[in-house]
């Protein structure tokens, strides 16, 4: 399905990495970042170029002598599939390989607890045919959701169940004729904002993922951290409260029941059912975007729930700076919008239950992606598959004689 001369991001998946992540580098630049030899590092430039992925892009200024060569990839040779799903949406974009959308984003309405494997094989497949782009054209799609995921494992332990002899991210790929990589919904964010937001250059970083639910994407010494079984981070389920609610996972006093964006909705209507006013009244139907929108205008319920969530979700962060010790926390996600009303409180709590010398080292700060993190995330998931793992795909692909769909 995909043209032999993609082979080379088996052997050099390094050079098309940090390419990716930077518009332009020299090869001085690109040595260094791979930590090779600049004879070989040139070699192995020249070898993409003549398989069209990198080209030469002018020369870099310089304070004497020669001004280096520079080179960036020839961005629009192949793109990237990011599909970004919540509980209740599903978002798509078409990205170059310098992780810019090349189209315009497409949104849907979803319901993940209800939703089979096959339904959005279906879904993601009329978005392909509808870019226009040649299938060929895709050099992998990343999705991205939530629930329990293993990632290497390509296993979502939560939802979109698949038959025991396969796994999710496997039957997407069979069925697509793509290959697939499969991410949790927060630590794609993380991938994201590390990658392309606040968190750029931070080695110890904690991305609060601000949605339907509150997870959490961690970055330790640079890295993406996952745990033993690649479920870490799962924030949410924190037991902090005493409301008595159950959780969708069983259990009582999670945060989640307090502090996320439905946990917020479903207080607002209770509110208001015992006759609480507020401009959210005006409403047909009282959802997360109705009170992010009065909660912007100064609605006093609005803005009294978000702060109560936030002060608890403060609360579980001081927990967690006491343990990890992070540079800098990232409010991300769908609720980052309203990025401002969540700081006060969420800082609040902080203070209040951290040790002073923790918080105080501690940069709290919104994300400037706002709901492109986690479409970017899924971008990132597929670069940083690059090499073996995705060779791999692609020859799982071609030994299963997948049928490739007309564009």
């Amino acid at each position: 399905m995909l043209q032999p001369d993609l082979s080379v991001l088996n052997d050099n998946a390094n050079i098309i990495q940090c390419l990716c992540y930077n518009n332009s580098l020299s090869g001085t630049e690109i040595s260094n970042y791979i930590n090779k030899s600049i004879p070989y590092t040139v070699k192995v430039i020249n070898g993409l170029i003549k398989a069209g992925v990198i080209e030469k892009k002018g020369y870099a200024d310089s304070n004497g002598g020669r001004k280096p060569l520079k080179y960036s990839l020839v961005a629009d040779t192949f793109f990237i599939i990011s599909v970004a799903m919540s509980q209740y949406d599903i978002e798509y974009a078409v990205l170059n390989l310098n992780n810019r959308f090349v189209k315009e984003t497409v949104k849907e309405k979803i319901v993940i607890y209800d939703m089979q494997a096959d339904e959005l094989v279906t879904r993601i497949d009329q978005f392909i045919k509808d870019t226009g782009i040649a299938r060929e054209k895709f050099m992998s799609v990343g999705v991205t959701m939530p629930g329990f995921i293993a990632t290497e494992r390509g296993v979502n332990l939560s939802y979109l169940h698949v038959d025991a002899d396969t796994t999710l991210a496997d039957k997407l790929q069979q069925d697509l004729g793509i290959p697939v990589f499969i991410e949790n919904d927060s630590t794609a964010i993380a991938l994201g904002e590390q990658k392309f937001g606040a968190a750029v250059d931070q080695n110890d970083a904690m991305i609060l993922n601000l949605g339907w639910g509150i997870g959490l994407g961690m970055i330790v010494d640079n890295k993406v951290f996952r745990g033993h079984s690649g479920l870490a981070g799962e924030f949410s389920h924190i037991s902090l409260v005493n409301n008595g609610k159950i959780c969708k996972c069983g259990k009582r006093g999670c945060l989640e029941t307090d502090s996320s964006l439905i946990a917020i909705t479903e207080n607002a209507v209770a509110e208001m059912q015992s006759g609480q006013k507020s401009s959210l009244k005006n409403y047909d139907v009282v959802d997360v975007d109705a009170i992010i929108s009065e909660a912007i205008r100064g609605d006093m319920l609005a803005v009294k729930l978000i702060s109560e969530a936030a002060y608890n979700i403060g609360r579980g962060l001081a927990m967690l700076i006491h343990i990890m010790n992070p540079s800098i926390i990232v409010l991300s996600g769908k609720g980052s919008v309203i990025g401002k009303l969540w700081l006060s409180p969420i800082q609040q709590a902080i203070y209040e239950h951290c040790i002073p010398q923790l918080a105080n080292e501690t940069e709290l700060v919104i994300s400037n992606l706002n709901m492109k993190a986690q479409l970017l995330g899924g971008s990132v998931l597929v670069v940083e598959h690059l090499g073996q793992p995705l060779v791999s795909k692609i020859h799982a692909l071609q030994n299963k004689a997948v049928t490739v769909y007309d564009k």
